[in-house]
């Protein structure tokens, strides 16, 4: 994907959808992961590992295909334990595990050394992505560094601080499967340039 290609074609409607810097982002369930779980004291119902399928579930007994692609850990365990305590279970304590992250692609442009398409496995952080690719270069403004991603089918973007991220003065983020980063944004195109301008804050995705 080269965004620097990409025009804005309408006028931008900044619309901020998710905010980064209280905690990072809890990894989500993909396809292929390897999942561990545990319904307490039932062990006909507790799994060491359940692969999630091409259509992004998982198989349990009595309750059968549980969507599990794109959810928190968190978020399985309680529509688990929701499937369960409907029809079979009195208030089942499940936990679900990732035991095993299937790899998940993400994009590294702009000012870094070896710009590319990189696979990550599990969670990975702004700076471990940036350091797939090589890092940037000696010219790069570390200081706006923009994560484009789509959250409920709407492309967003928000932009960070590399800088303050190495120097501990800012929380490192983690980054997603699909993930877009430009390291610069002198990089981008004008069009771009204006969109990331127009951001309320830093480390806050808004809508574009």
């Amino acid at each position: 994907m080269d965004i620097t290609q990409v025009t804005a074609a309408r006028p931008v409607d900044m619309q901020t959808t998710q905010v980064s810097t209280a905690r990072p982002a809890e990894y989500r369930i993909g396809v292929s992961d390897k999942l561990s779980v545990r319904v307490f004291q039932v062990p006909d119902l507790s799994f060491d590992e359940l692969t999630v399928d091409t259509s992004g579930n998982i198989q349990m007994p009595l309750i059968g295909a549980v969507q599990a692609s794109g959810m928190t850990s968190g978020e399985l365990s309680v529509q688990i334990a929701e499937k369960l305590s409907a029809q079979y279970l009195r208030n089942p304590q499940v936990t679900v595990t990732v035991t095993e992250a299937a790899s998940q692609k993400i994009t590294v442009d702009g000012a870094v050394i070896k710009p590319g398409v990189y696979e990550m496995r599990g969670t990975t952080s702004l700076l471990q992505a940036v350091a797939m690719a090589e890092g940037p270069t000696n010219v790069a403004d570390l200081t706006t560094v923009a994560v484009f991603r789509t959250i409920d089918g709407q492309r967003s973007v928000a932009l960070f601080d590399l800088a303050a991220i190495r120097q501990g003065r800012a929380s490192d983020p983690t980054v997603l499967g699909d993930d877009v980063i430009v390291v610069d944004i002198s990089k981008l195109n004008r069009a771009f340039r204006e969109v990331i301008g127009a951001l309320p804050a830093f480390a806050m995705f808004a809508a574009f």
